[in-house]
């Protein structure tokens, strides 16, 4: 029941929430990336977030320091605050959670497919994937052909099993299929989080709808753009359209026939949301519209911590120290390769 979160929500809820709330107030500030957009160095941005929680992690890292390597440690950090909190988290948010790393996983799906398509090494691959999507079988995954083979060797005992209904397909696995496989399996996943955030009422439902449209609308956009000239038609590109979000039905409908950049601008600019981020882009470009879309999004996700009684306080907090993480990622390869005038092209400030 909406508004009476308050009577039950601290029983079960109220200890994680507040240590929630404790680890968002150590994200990065805008003064501390300033800072880290003076380094000249990869050691002096160690230096520099040893003064921070990321600090025990990186603090044993010898010189010279590598890009990846400063990625891995903070990354870590993620791990353990997320499993620290899962341990302690019952039912429904244990679930909830749960729900969170999904999306990991259908990414390191996707790596290990497209990597041994490509005859790429294993371990290795195994190596590049999320911590947060690791399950027991994915080494094995390797070893299959087709759709068919992928779901019922490997796939058919994690969580994603469900997804994959929609998806299964004796054809070969080419670069093609795994990208619509991809869309396919995050569809799927949207869909379920959305319904699984309705059935849990109050202001999570409230917030995780709002949240989850976005998400759910961006990657429509994304993937119109991503299939202007490409072989797939019109249904195709419709079917991997999430069924709900602020674009759904009638944007879907409009997206789906677009044929290039400047088409999707005029269907995206009937909706106010998202008008002001396709108006900071010139007409034809699309380069910088992941960084106004990344921008919009931590905006939203900043704004579930002005309420209390919610479990979209976990999804904000995760979301919002991976987009740290790229931060970091791209101020380390910018000073790495000596691109400090590109370093503020994609940081997104979160405060």
């Amino acid at each position: 029941m909406y508004g009476f979160e308050a009577l039950t929500f601290n029983i079960h809820g109220g200890y994680l929430e507040a240590i929630v709330r404790g680890h968002r107030a150590s994200l990065l500030t805008a003064s501390d990336y300033n800072n880290l957009c003076q380094c000249e160095t990869l050691d002096d941005i160690k230096m520099h977030l040893s003064a921070t929680e990321y600090g025990p992690y990186l603090q044993n890292e010898p010189s010279p320091l590598h890009t990846t390597t400063i990625v891995e440690k903070c990354t870590l950090k993620l791990v353990d605050e997320y499993k620290s909190m899962l341990c302690q988290a019952t039912e429904p948010l244990s679930t909830f959670l749960e729900y969170i790393t999904y999306g990991h996983m259908i990414d390191n799906v996707v790596l290990i497919v497209t990597g041994t398509l490509h005859e790429r090494d294993v371990q290795e691959l195994l190596e590049k994937c999320h911590p947060l999507g690791m399950f027991d079988s994915i080494a094995t995954l390797a070893v299959a052909q087709n759709m068919r083979e992928l779901y019922r060797l490997v796939l058919v005992d994690t969580p994603l099993a469900l997804y994959f209904s929609e998806c299964i397909s004796s054809e070969d696995l080419d670069d093609m299929n795994i990208e619509i496989m991809r869309n396919t399996l995050y569809k799927a996943y949207l869909e379920d989080f959305y319904r699984f955030c309705q059935k849990l009422g109050g202001a999570t439902a409230e917030i995780m709808s709002d949240l989850l449209s976005f998400e759910a609308d961006r990657r429509v956009v994304n993937i119109t753009i991503n299939s202007i000239g490409t072989e797939l038609t019109r249904d195709d590109r419709r079917k991997l359209y999430s069924n709900f979000g602020l674009l759904y039905p009638y944007g879907h409908e409009e997206l789906a026939i677009c044929e290039d950049i400047d088409q999707v601008r005029a269907a995206m600019e009937k909706y106010p949301p998202y008008q002001s981020i396709f108006s900071k882009l010139s007409y034809g470009e699309s380069q910088m519209l992941d960084k106004a879309f990344y921008d919009e999004e931590v905006k939203r996700l900043c704004l579930t911590f002005e309420q209390q009684f919610h479990y979209a306080v976990f999804f904000a907090y995760m979301r919002l120290r991976e987009q740290e993480i790229r931060n970091l990622m791209w101020i380390s390869e910018c000073v790495a390769q000596n691109q400090k005038s590109r370093v503020h092209d994609s940081v997104v400030f979160i405060f």
